[in-house]
Parts: structure tokens; C-alpha cells; sequence
């Protein structure tokens, strides 16, 4: 019998709730002969259901341990082994959600971290040769690679995406036509740098069926190439455009994807005045200014779908 709170307290109700371990830094080698390769992963598992007599009366009865949990993730990554975050965010939701009854729903978040082999020394230069060393990396500091895998026994939510994805077209971008009232004194430019930071998230129409599971890492690397060549062939007249442009490029070319969307801060890059000092400012010299910035934010979706992505991703 699920307890509840004293009487005197009876009008105060429990709401939503989840708990899990945050954040367990899992690195797994796959050693191919004398060729490795590595996968870098934060994995965090939140865990909600059958929660309350835990928090009414402390009985813990329906509780797996974090520490539980955090031990699952770092023997999955042996048993299962990482051969994509989303694949190995699937085995650990349908785990906890299949192996524990008060279990209701698992939502797995990961970040993950790429490596890029270092190209070594011809093997006559005295040192250890480029067919000997296959085992050196170097962190690629591009951008943070981020899933999401939410499964509640009967539905599947999968969604990729990245953040820390930093971009700048040095020209073909313009910004004109706008309202202006007695505040305004930004103006109009008709070829300016266009730089953001993307943040982006992507949701899978996949549903469990095996038959039809995405190729995850085929899936990220074509929708990172879309969303970059968006960027870089359009003209833009406003981020926004850019935006819609990077979004609707990835909805046109991947059928396993019915939603996009985009967090991007415009990075300012303003022109200095260098006529102090007698010189032309030709477009050449700017000032980059990291705040205040324009944030500009939209969802793209596949005709016909309903939107799910939070819409503040920070909560993702």
C-alpha cells in the first residue's frame, strides 16, 4: 500500500520526480590488433515510476541504487560495448525499464566526446613509424556530440544532436529592411560576418522496430554535412533564414528525422573605426563582441508531425 503524507499535510502532493547518477565519464577501448579505437562518453540516467512511498516514508523497497545504476553503465560498455551513443543509450533504457517493475521510464542522456588518431613520423625518421603507432589521439575540439533515449515500456523517443559547434561565413550575409523606432541605431549592412555557436537537437521517427533502425553514426555525420553546407550556400538576410535553411536541408534529406531544432547566438563581429589613426576599415579589421548576442531559436518540422523537442535545450 503505497503511503501517503500526514494528514496535516495531505494537501501537499507529491509531483513529478526522478532520480538516477549524473554524469558517469565511461571511456571504452576497442583494441583492433595494434589499431585501437576509442569512444568518450557522460552518460546520465534518470529514472522515474513507482516513486512515492520513498518519498513519503523513506522506504526505499522500490529503489535501485544510483550507484546501480552507474555500475550498469560502465558493465554495458563491456557486455553491449559503444557502438553509437544512441544504440547504447537503447540497451540501458531497456534495461531499466524491462528489468525493474516499479520502473516506468528511463531517459538516457549522453555526451559524447571525439577522438582523431595523431598522424605520426615516417617510420625512417628515427622515431616509432606511422605503421607502429596506432594507439596516439588527440581530442578534436569541434563540437560535443549529445543523445537522448527516452523509453517507457511502449514508446520510443530518440534524439540527437550537438552543441559547442562554432561557424562564421566571412561574407555573403546581409542585414537591412528592418523596423527601426527612436531606439535604433544599429545599420544596415549589406556584407557582414555571420557567426553563431550551434546548438541543435534532432528527433528520430523511429519507434523500436529493429528492421528499421537507423545507422546512428551514418545518421549524425550526414546531418552534420547538411546543416554545414546549409550554412555555407545560403545567402543569408538574417540568421533566421539561415536557420530554416540548415533545418528544412536536414528534414529534405534524411526520411528518418521529423524534427529540427536550433539555438543560435549570433556572435557579433562588429567593423572598427580605425580613421583615428588615418587608416580605411575596408571590411577587414572587426571587433568580435561575445555578449549581448541575438539569440535566435526555431523548430523545423516535417509536414504533419507534432513538436517535441523542448524548447529550451538546455533542459536537454
Amino acid at each position: 500500500m503505497t503511503a501517503q503524507p500526514p494528514h496535516s499535510a495531505r494537501p501537499v502532493m507529491l509531483g513529478q520526480n526522478q532520480y538516477g547518477k549524473a554524469e558517469n565519464r565511461v571511456v571504452r577501448i576497442v583494441r583492433d590488433g595494434d589499431t585501437h579505437h576509442i569512444k568518450d562518453l557522460n552518460v546520465s540516467v534518470a529514472l522515474s515510476g513507482d516513486m512515492d512511498d520513498v518519498h513519503y516514508s523513506g522506504s526505499n523497497a522500490s529503489v535501485l541504487p544510483t550507484d546501480t545504476t552507474k555500475n550498469t553503465v560502465f558493465a554495458f560498455a563491456k557486455e553491449h560495448g559503444i557502438e553509437s551513443a544512441e544504440q547504447f543509450g537503447i540497451h540501458l533504457a531497456r534495461h531499466f525499464v524491462t528489468s525493474q517493475e516499479p520502473i516506468h521510464r528511463a531517459r538516457i542522456r549522453i555526451e559524447e566526446y571525439a577522438w582523431e588518431r595523431i598522424d605520426t613520423s615516417e617510420a625512417n625518421s628515427g622515431f616509432i613509424g606511422a605503421e607502429e603507432v596506432r594507439h596516439s589521439f588527440v581530442r578534436r575540439g569541434q563540437e560535443t556530440r549529445l543523445a537522448e533515449i527516452t523509453y517507457d515500456g511502449e514508446t520510443w523517443q530518440i534524439i540527437s544532436g550537438l552543441k559547442d559547434l562554432v561557424v562564421m561565413n566571412s561574407t555573403h550575409s546581409e542585414f537591412w529592411g528592418y523596423v527601426k523606432d527612436k531606439y535604433t541605431t544599429l545599420p544596415e549592412a549589406y556584407d557582414r560576418i555571420l557567426a553563431t555557436e550551434v546548438s541543435g537537437r534532432w528527433r528520430f521517427n523511429w519507434n523500436g522496430d529493429d528492421q528499421k533502425t537507423p545507422h546512428w553514426e551514418k545518421s549524425y555525420e550526414q546531418v552534420k554535412k547538411h546543416m554545414l553546407q546549409a550554412f555555407a550556400e545560403t545567402y543569408s538576410l538574417s540568421l533566421q533564414q539561415t536557420l530554416y535553411q540548415m533545418g528544412a536541408r536536414i528534414i529534405n534529406h534524411r526520411t528518418e528525422i521529423d524534427e529540427v531544432r536550433f539555438s543560435l547566438p549570433n556572435k557579433h563581429h562588429f567593423l572598427v573605426d580605425l580613421e583615428p589613426f588615418g587608416l580605411k576599415n575596408d571590411n577587414e579589421v572587426y571587433f568580435a563582441a561575445d555578449r549581448p548576442y541575438g539569440l535566435i531559436e526555431a523548430t523545423i518540422l516535417r509536414d504533419g508531425t507534432e513538436p517535441l523537442i523542448p524548447v529550451d535545450l538546455t533542459n536537454l
